[in-house]
């Protein structure tokens, strides 16, 4: 019962005007208990108005294990990267912020071209920009709709250009989890 009061009185100090002699002449008259109630009713009861509204609302919260979201159509996720379309322009390692695409490639001096030999990105680092899948000339990275990267050795986070080729299982093909789409 005592916070109710404390509750009613703080609320009531908050929305008082500076002190003035209209004011004090209608607490004379009226008494100030009266318009303190009056505005503290008012605010209990729209703060309770506000908890009706918000009480018929659907939960947000999910199952993670067994109930997964499905992601927006341009979710940033785990990159994808296809060794036969890439030609080693390095173009991804120079618009990254921080250069983190390693690119090795050999010149090959009877075609004239060069020849890829490894390409890895260490998503521990990769801050998921997006300007590699952009400005690629050729369209061999791209994003996939993967977000599970979490590992208990950092050094695991380093994929070469075998474990970026690897298309992940999409979540709506998977049976064992229930997807839920956020309108």
């Amino acid at each position: 019962m005592g916070f109710i009061v404390f509750l009613i009185s703080s609320l009531a100090e908050c929305e008082r005007l500076p002190f003035d002699l209209p004011e004090a002449e209608e607490e004379l008259v009226a008494g100030y208990q009266t318009e303190y109630s009056v505005r503290a009713a008012r605010y209990i009861g729209q703060s309770f108005m506000i908890i009706l509204s918000h009480a018929n609302r659907l939960p947000v919260t999910i199952q993670y294990p067994y109930e997964k979201l499905i992601t927006s159509e341009r979710f940033r996720g785990r990159i994808h990267f296809e060794f036969d379309k890439c030609i080693a322009c390095e173009v991804c390692v120079r618009v990254c912020p921080i250069d983190l695409p390693v690119v090795d490639w050999k010149m090959e001096t009877d075609i004239r071209k060069k020849r890829l030999l490894n390409y890895s990105i260490d998503f521990g680092i990769c801050i998921f920009c997006g300007n590699c899948i952009e400005y690629c000339p050729t369209n061999c990275l791209s994003m996939t709709e993967e977000y599970e990267l979490s590992t208990y050795d950092r050094h695991e986070l380093n994929y070469n250009q075998i474990a970026l080729g690897r298309l992940p299982m999409s979540i709506i093909d998977d049976y064992t989890i229930r997807t839920i789409q956020i309108k």
